[in-house]
């Protein structure tokens, strides 16, 4: 990929939202490691993952400034902290594969919520990208499917709009700084989870102080960095077919780490959904290139 191509404002935060994917995918790897709670682990996390943003806000201060966050910054937050919490909620009360998968519904919620919220207009291989993931996703977890509980895979639905709902507040803020809106995510996220330290205590070891470390630093830390990025420069449909590279690569950690061999319909499922994002990308972004600029004769 030549350098031109990575200075695209669009292949830029392309690339920054499957980073961020790409990190937080290490997720379910990790939660099987602690031996905790799942709302202490993300109460933990999110605390790490403060201490390093703030250290990150300290060292590179928003170009923003102190502006006043529009009501977008607080609805972001809001909905994307109980979208973290109603998956790890989802994924206790059903299987995993049927909240990943009813979760990741996201990009048809985010493309919905922004025609109507932010008037972005959903293009043709868009529209075909949104069926192709949806299709990818059914084929990966087919063996998987069925056997889930009502209640979980109604708040892995509730997820999932909560996920597309986050990305077009991001997408709206235009006077505060989306790393903002994020840190305040994992602020709400250890308020809430505080109260479970106390009813479950973590039993504190090396491997779980380093498990827990790397999570709020790179898992969900420097990912969040990456998400806020990137989400400034696609669109928040854009944002979320991307995104489903996280439900991808989990069980690649699993095979690599724990042996686990992913079934052919996971292989053949994975492989739409990456060529659906990359067509669907590769197409937005000529697009973009074609469009006369200003000043310039069309």
């Amino acid at each position: 990929m030549s350098y031109s191509l990575l200075k695209h404002p669009q292949m830029a935060g392309q690339l920054a939202v499957l980073a961020s994917a790409t990190l937080m995918s290490t997720n379910g790897l990790f939660i099987k490691l602690l031996p905790w709670h799942p709302v202490v682990i993300i109460c933990l996390r999110s605390f790490v993952a403060v201490i390093f943003q703030l250290i990150l806000r300290f060292i590179f201060p928003p170009p923003e400034g102190n502006k006043k966050p529009p009501p977008a910054f607080w609805a972001a937050s809001f909905f994307f902290a109980a979208t973290i919490y109603t998956l790890v909620i989802a994924i206790k009360l059903t299987t995993s594969a049927n909240a990943i998968l009813l979760q990741f519904g996201a990009p048809v919620w985010a493309a919905i919520l922004g025609w109507f919220l932010i008037k972005e207009k959903i293009h043709w291989e868009q529209w075909g990208a949104l069926v192709l993931v949806i299709g990818g996703l059914t084929i990966f977890f087919r063996n998987s499917l069925g056997g889930g509980a009502f209640y979980g895979d109604a708040l892995a639905v509730l997820s999932g709009i909560l996920y597309g709902a986050t990305s077009v507040f991001l997408r709206m803020i235009k006077t505060g700084n989306t790393r903002d809106a994020i840190l305040t995510t994992h602020i709400i996220c250890i308020m809430v989870g505080l109260p479970f330290l106390f009813i479950y205590p973590p039993s504190l070891s090396v491997s779980s102080v380093l498990s827990v470390t790397y999570m709020g630093i790179i898992q969900i830390g420097l990912a969040s960095v990456l998400f806020a990025y990137g989400i400034k420069r696609i669109s928040a449909v854009q944002t979320m077919l991307t995104t489903v590279a996280e439900p991808i690569l989990n069980p690649v950690w699993v095979l690599l780490l724990a042996g686990e061999r992913p079934s052919f319909a996971a292989l053949v499922g994975g492989m739409v959904i990456i060529a659906a994002v990359v067509a669907s990308s590769l197409i937005g972004m000529r697009r973009e290139d074609e469009k006369p600029q200003a000043g310039t004769t069309p």
